[in-house]
């Protein structure tokens, strides 16, 4: 019965017989507390709330972990041969990520007591008891103490056997790099652009990339968006170790691949060292180096970190996720250390590729999964600069991983290195820009940029925008098929002078003509430090303008967008593309026709007779033509980079009946 208005302690507890025991214990004991009731309840202490599934007899579970337990850990410090660290347990931390702990180590070893925590470390192995436990993975920004997060290794295992498709992106897992089977599926998934293809740009590409989910903030980047970055325990981030690359290629990298997880450094290297085979015949071993190898060749970018454990072809690695974007397919390779570089900020490993090895097939929360039987696509690259009076380095040729994102904007990154070391000039220069690029299954493309600046030669950011990574950029991303880009080839001519005219002056020397008749205009251009000059071009005029007034544009070709049908399949965009660059280097002088045009199932039709569209329009489809008006456009070739543009008028005379 109730007494003071309490309930009795027995009609508490069937009560709340139903609630769980954790809850009920945390509910009765400070209620007993405060009716003053001698009832002691067990304490409550938090145990691992996941530890994996995968076990192996020589591996050791979360639960068996205690404070003050000692073992060591096999890095690599210089070379390629790992080495021991001793480290001590602090503690575990449960449920630090979703369905996964953390184990805290102090780690022990004369050049760590100096560098603390290390970028390249992620994923070397840490053993107590002879047993394995997990991957050194996590740190403090600015930490002043030798502390470090290990990833269970269950957690790690469970990563390596998760299934992998048979096919990714249409291609045998197994000989990824080395099938010519087109996919006959979309690509979609993470990482795609999900913008107008027609406004691509490796700049929209890496906004979107940063502010989606798609692939999630990690390290360094992770730490900035913060204002409390430097308290928060965060993934040893990857260092992205750049050899041969430019300071602008360093930093537009670190704009564009930060967000991913990626720290770029100007602090790698075997970019135009051979390899030898006999490197990548050894193999992987636990706590050995590997990097994955994003560019190769005259320029190298290089992710480093540790491998934690092999079995048999496979392994998983970092003990965090590169770029958390699942399954994949990027090179990898055995790894060389040539020193520890101290920070306050973060320190990190300095190294090199030794041979390509295998490939990175799946990036997830707790590791890196690599399969050495797995070879990966890449991408072959040509650069050619010509026009550099005695540069030592006028041919580039270099390998690229291939992703929809990390393929345009690694190109960026290299040729722009390529051309910058080639000719870094900030005079007067004028350029021209030809790529030829071969997507499998396609016929090579030919793509052209020509501009002239007062700034000097161009450089990374001024490649990054050209037509030909906007291209690579529109069919990588496309959601019709998966597309392979096999090879580009680029060639850049420089000519260092202003080779730059202002359409000054337009003059329209016959402003009257019969119908079918030539108009003929004087164009009067000004070349930069030099003097004008003049030249004249004649326009047909068509006879349906009898009686009326023709007004002409004239305007430089860049300034023309020709009419296209909007793409309905990968080989219409591809089409497109190599249509939308004819005309650069030109003057158009274009007018209204007057008549209707449509666009349909890739081809454009112009100059329709009445009556046409309506043929083309059906009731029964939501396929129809896209309309327009027709333009009629005459081009003429101009040896020089034109800017400004002008309109003429012309009277067509009655015609004679």
């Amino acid at each position: 019965m109730k007494s003071q208005g309490f309930w009795p302690i027995d009609s508490l507890l069937r009560k709340h017989a139903s609630l769980a025991p954790t809850v009920r214990a945390s509910f009765l004991v400070p209620l007993a507390a405060i009716l003053g009731l001698g009832i002691s309840f067990p304490t409550l202490v938090p145990t691992a709330q996941a530890d994996g599934r995968a076990t192996r007899s020589d591996i050791m579970a979360v639960k068996d972990i205690k404070k003050g337990m000692k073992g060591y850990g096999l890095t690599v410090f210089e070379g390629d041969k790992p080495e021991r660290f001793d480290v001590e347990v602090i503690d575990v931390l449960h449920n630090f990520k979703p369905h996964q702990e953390m184990i805290l180590i102090k780690t022990v070893h004369p050049r760590l007591d100096v560098t603390k925590i290390v970028g390249g470390m992620s994923g070397s192995p840490i053993y107590i008891d002879g047993k394995m436990i997990g991957a050194y993975a996590y740190g403090w920004t600015f930490g002043v103490e030798s502390v470090a997060g290990v990833t269970p290794i269950r957690s790690m295992l469970d990563d390596l056997e998760r299934p992998l498709p048979k096919l990714l992106h249409g291609y045998p897992m197994s000989v990824l790099g080395g099938s010519n089977k087109k996919s006959k599926t979309a690509s979609s998934g993470p990482g795609r652009y999900r913008g107008e293809l027609a406004d691509y740009s490796v700049e929209k590409h890496a906004a979107q990339l940063a502010k989606s989910g798609d692939r999630p903030r990690y390290g360094e980047a992770a730490s900035r968006s913060s204002a409390f970055g430097a308290g928060r325990l965060i993934p040893v981030s990857t260092p992205l170790l750049m050899g041969g690359m430019t300071s602008d290629a360093i930093d537009v990298a670190a704009r564009y691949l930060g967000p991913l997880g990626l720290t770029p450094m100007q602090a790698g290297g075997g970019g135009g060292k051979k390899q030898s085979k006999s490197a990548s015949s050894q193999g992987y071993v636990d706590g050995g180096a590997i990097g994955v190898s994003l560019v190769s060749g005259d320029m190298s970018a290089m992710g480093l970190g540790t491998v934690t454990r092999v079995e048999d072809n496979r392994l998983v690695a970092f003990g965090h996720p590169m770029m958390n974007i699942g399954i994949t397919s990027l090179p990898t390779t055995r790894g060389r250390i040539l020193w520890f570089m101290a920070s306050q900020m973060r320190s990190f490993k300095m190294g090199e590729g030794t041979g390509i090895l295998g490939a990175l097939v799946n990036d997830r929360q707790s590791s890196i999964v690599v399969d050495e039987n797995v070879v990966a696509p890449t991408v072959q690259v040509s650069l050619k600069v010509r026009g550099e009076p005695g540069a030592p380095y006028e041919d580039w040729n270099f390998k690229v991983a291939h992703d929809r994102f990390l393929t345009p904007s690694l190109l960026g990154l290299a040729l722009g290195s390529g051309l910058g070391t080639t000719a870094s000039e900030r005079r007067n220069v004028t350029w021209s820009m030809d790529s030829v690029v071969e997507f499998e299954g396609y016929p090579p493309i030919k793509l052209d940029d020509f501009g002239a600046s007062t700034a000097g030669t161009p450089q990374t950011p001024h490649v990054m925008r050209s037509t030909a990574l906007k291209a690579i950029g529109q069919v990588l991303n496309n959601p019709w098929q998966y597309a392979r880009l096999k090879r580009i080839d680029m060639e850049v001519k420089l000519r260092f002078a202003r080779e730059v005219a202002q359409l000054a002056r337009v003059d329209l020397l016959t402003p009257e003509v019969e119908p079918g008749g030539e108009a003929r205009v004087r164009l009067t251009l000004e070349p930069f430090d030099g003097k004008p000059v003049t030249r004249v071009v004649s326009i047909q005029v068509p006879k349906k303008f009898a009686g009326e007034e023709l007004k002409i544009k004239i305007q430089p070709g860049y300034d023309v967008e020709p009419p296209r049908a909007a793409p309905n399949n990968l080989r219409e965009l591809i089409s497109n593309l190599e249509a939308g660059t004819e005309a650069r280097r030109s003057l158009v002088f274009s007018y209204g026709t007057g008549e209707g045009g449509a666009a349909y199932h890739g081809v454009v039709a112009e100059n329709l007779p009445p009556g046409a569209l309506d043929l083309l329009t059906s009731t029964h489809s939501t396929s129809s033509p896209q309309q327009f008006t027709s333009q009629q456009h005459q081009v003429v070739k101009m040896p020089l980079f034109i800017v400004g543009s002008h309109t003429v008028s012309v009277k067509v005379r009655p015609g004679r009946h």
